[in-house]
Order: C-alpha cells, then structure tokens, then sequence
C-alpha cells in the first residue's frame, strides 16, 4: 500500500472530497447507473443524480450508520472512490443475465455485496491505486457483516480503456484481494469473489 494511504468509509468523508474525485464522466454519472439500471439513470439529470448519491453516501455525517462506499485520500488529499454495497440494491446489475449465467442463487441475498464502480481521481491515475482501492472496498463489506463480496472487472488485454468501460476495475486488483473467478460470461468481463 502506497505511503499516506489511508481510507474512509463515504460518510466519514466530505462531500466536497467526494465530489473532487468525481470529474468527467464519473462526474455525470455520479456512481448511480448501477443502482438506478440503464432506463431511470438516463433520463436524470446529473444534479438529481449528485442528490441521490449524497443520500446514498451520509458524506459529513461520521455518525451515519450506513453508507455505499470508501474514499481514498493520500496525505490528506481525496484520490480515488470504490462504490461497495449489498449486491441486491444494483437495479442494472440485478436485471442483466449476464452476471448470472450458470449461477444458481438468490441475487437479493443480503449478505452478498458488490464491488461496481472504481474511480482514481485524474492526476493520480496509474499510480496503482485500485489494487489498495479494492482490498479496503472488500474489507469494508466484510466489516459491515458480508459473507462475500463480488466484483466484475475488465479484462483489458493490456489495452488503454477509458474510464467509461473500465470502472468496474481491471482483473489484477481483484486477484490480488483474493477474489477468485466464478464465471467467465462475455469475452472481457468476469464475475470475481471473495469469501469471508
């Protein structure tokens, strides 16, 4: 882990923080495709997207007892997001066959969560920052009672991928957490785990 890395459950952190590493599309998006599924997330507008997540996240309340994800900060700068949160609030995730292909379980078990969306803020990118980014997403579902926790990274072939396709991370982070490959279901996108 790098040298000043530390990480904050979302509502431990400020809003502000949060918003500086959303820029660009994650900035638009505002983590909530995966949550509101394809049709909702659409037709929002980004502010009401932005209103969503900050509910979402409780950021500037440390009393909070629920949030959806980690911040990252550097020597106190904010660097990175990972969105992490019990696999059945997904509405995009829930409703595609694909993560669920030759899979016999119940996606809205509680006890599973989902790793959906990695950001490394611009200027702190390939700094290997979504290796640590992953391992703390994963330890903060296994401290909020996970029995498991799933990603569904990238396979990049070595390519450049911009952020829009690579938020869900690339493969390497997830194996070196210790997440192991359930399935295989298009040709570049894994479903990974990890038990606790």
């Amino acid at each position: 882990m790098s040298s000043g890395l530390r990480f904050a459950p979302a509502n431990e952190a400020s809003w502000d923080d949060l918003q500086a590493i959303l820029t660009g599309a994650a900035g638009r998006c505002q983590c909530q495709r995966q949550r509101l599924g394809d049709h909702d997330w659409w037709y929002m507008p980004a502010s009401e997207r932005a209103a969503i997540l900050r509910a979402e996240t409780h950021c500037d309340d440390p009393r909070a007892t629920d949030t959806i994800g980690i911040v990252a900060y550097q020597d106190d700068e904010p660097v990175a997001w990972g969105a992490v949160d019990r696999r059945g609030v997904y509405g995009r995730l829930r409703g595609s066959p694909v993560p669920w292909q030759g899979r016999d379980e119940d996606p809205d078990d509680e006890t599973v969560w989902a790793i959906t969306c990695l950001v490394v803020r611009k200027g702190h990118r390939r700094e290997g920052l979504t290796y640590p980014l992953v391992a703390a997403a994963a330890e903060h579902a296994r401290s909020r009672g996970a029995s498991a926790v799933e990603g569904y990274p990238l396979l990049t072939g070595g390519a450049d991928i911009t952020w829009d396709e690579l938020n869900v991370g690339p493969v390497g982070p997830f194996l070196a957490a210790g997440f192991r490959e359930v399935s295989h279901p298009t040709k570049r996108r894994l479903v990974m785990r990890l038990d606790f």
